[in-house]
């Protein structure tokens, strides 16, 4: 009870004959990662604690954030197996953000479906952007607590619903709701996605399979207002809707078939035998949304959340305002015109996707190495630094002062849009398996949390691109994205040098207020005792007078 009510990082393995007693066929058992052939193997780490417990019956423990995880609990299933998660995974990924980006296209024809503006429909769009922020708070610990596969299971059924609930909306107001479900449900794909990732890959092969997860997530935005564009050219912008919800049913068709429970350790089995009462204080401490947010008393965690977010402000602010900007500076008259200037991002992701994660693992091999067999997670950074301080931001600036300035045509623009796309491949695999790397017990929760700032950002840079560029204009507005981009690289840099000093530093505070809980619950006992010794006594004593 102790170790539950602290919420130990448990690296647990199971062996066939506990899951029969839970009832589990054994195709079950088969088919889920937490069956393990070769628990005898390595049955010593069965339990590996990582907090000190504060209650007094509880032997103490060190408290640390960065656990390394045995290499066997990757061994459990096959190569093919994992690409076939893996491109699972990244399917799903696709859905939300395509979702955030196919109505750009549609942005002015469902304003006049409503008898709206385009500044309202995109205020939906902001909106959409600001419940991807929140909803990871709520899916992460979930999928602590529940495991991945049901509750991947159960969002995409939503998603598949409210997706086809947005293409029926017969209002502006249902039409807000609707979209706003919809990115809610979503986003439990992007955090179940990478905490999966983490589940079955060794921090060494993370960043090449998380590359591939994260074109699905890039991919998406891209290529969503291409679609978009063809069908709003052709057909109503609710088809966008309809196709959507095909999607999301195969989706969850997908999850249901092919997608393991890839945790290694469900906490809702250590809920098993509490009382009702207990059991429910428990689980609330469990997934309770504050635990995702209490995790950025990490300096390191802070800086790389903000690499996230000027990454996801650029690539919103770049793609949210095409059709505004660019139509009317080449003349262009139709939705399905505009969209072709999406497929030049879209192709860099494709290529970077091939390059990114696995240049961000080379460089976590090779620091590796360079310490002599000893990894540090923040040397994956390294390998982002170069892209997100120097050439998104001047890819960015020559983008903006072209369009200003009216200088290099349409190839010049194309280009640096291509460029902005490869270059972030080359990011965000190593930002997101950091968030994996650097807590392994809390990988949900730490991915969780950076995308609560990441579409924090997107969502206020959605809902101010606009504007911005009316007030400010197109260069200057690309300057402010590109001096955003220049600090978070900075940002990233001081977590590569100082970031393993300030996770320690916060371990050993809470490690030192957990023994002082620990030494006045010590102190409480011995006075209970030291009352109970007197009031033995005295009662003695009266029982003799």
């Amino acid at each position: 009870m102790a170790q539950i009510l602290n919420e130990p990082s448990i690296v647990q393995t199971k062996k066939p004959r506990q899951q029969e007693q839970h009832g589990q066929s054994e195709a079950d058992c088969a088919a889920s990662i937490r069956t393990v052939t070769t628990a005898d193997h390595y049955s010593n780490i069965t339990h590996l604690q990582t907090q000190v417990s504060n209650t007094h019956d509880a032997p103490i423990q060190p408290y640390t954030s960065f656990v390394e995880v045995p290499d066997e609990v990757y061994d459990r299933l096959s190569d093919s197996r994992k690409l076939v998660i893996v491109a699972l995974l990244s399917f799903c990924s696709f859905l939300a953000p395509i979702s955030s980006t196919t109505i750009l296209s549609a942005v002015p024809e469902v304003a006049a479906t409503y008898k709206s503006t385009g500044t309202v429909i995109n205020l939906s769009n902001a909106l959409y952007m600001l419940f991807m922020g929140v909803s990871p708070a709520v899916w992460g610990p979930l999928s602590q607590v529940y495991g991945r596969r049901w509750i991947c299971i159960i969002t995409a059924t939503l998603f598949l619903l409210c997706s086809l609930g947005t293409a029926l909306s017969p209002n502006l107001a249902s039409y807000f709701i609707f979209r706003i479900l919809t990115a809610f449900e979503g986003t439990s794909f992007l955090t179940i996605g990478a905490s999966c990732i983490g589940d079955i890959y060794r921090p060494t092969e993370r960043a090449t399979a998380m590359g591939w997860f994260l074109s699905g997530t890039l991919i998406g935005p891209a290529f969503g207002p291409f679609i978009g564009g063809i069908i709003v050219t052709f057909k109503s912008w609710r088809v966008i809707f309809y196709l959507q919800t095909a999607l999301a049913a195969v989706a969850t068709t997908g999850a249901y078939f092919l997608l393991p429970e890839t945790t290694h350790h469900k906490k809702s089995d250590e809920l098993i035998g509490l009382p009702i009462r207990a059991k429910a204080r428990v689980l609330w401490s469990m997934l309770n949304p504050w635990r995702v947010l209490r995790l950025y008393r990490y300096p390191n965690l802070i800086m790389v959340a903000l690499a996230s977010s000027s990454l996801v402000w650029n690539m919103y602010s770049l793609l949210t305002p095409i059709r505004y900007i660019l139509n009317p500076r080449f003349h262009l008259t139709t939705p399905i015109q505009s969209g072709l200037f999406y497929l030049a991002p879209g192709c860099g992701y494709i290529l970077g996707t091939f390059f990114g994660g696995r240049y961000a693992d080379h460089v976590t091999k090779t620091w590796k190495a360079k310490r002599g067999g000893v990894r540090v997670p923040e040397d994956r950074l390294r390998s982002c630094l170069p892209f997100m301080g120097i050439v998104i931001p001047t890819c960015m600036l020559i983008y903006g002062w072209s369009i200003e300035k009216h200088f290099g045509g349409v190839v010049l623009p194309v280009i640096m849009m291509f460029c902005q796309g490869v270059a972030q491949l080359f990011c965000f695999p190593s930002v997101n398996t950091y968030c994996l790397d650097v807590m392994q017990a809390h990988g949900a929760e730490v991915i969780a949390g950076n995308y609560i700032i990441r579409y924090l950002f997107a969502a206020l840079g959605s809902a101010t691109v606009l504007p911005a560029v009316e007030k400010i204009g197109v260069g200057w507005f690309s300057t402010v994205s590109a001096a955003f981009l220049v600090a978070s690289s900075l940002a990233t840099g001081s977590a590569v040098i100082w970031g393993r000093k300030w996770r320690d530093g916060v371990d050993a505070k809470r490690r030192a207020k957990r023994g002082v809980v620990r030494m006045e619950m010590g102190s409480k006992d011995e006075k209970r005792k030291e009352h109970a010794v007197v009031d033995g006594k005295k009662g003695k004593e009266d029982g003799n007078v």
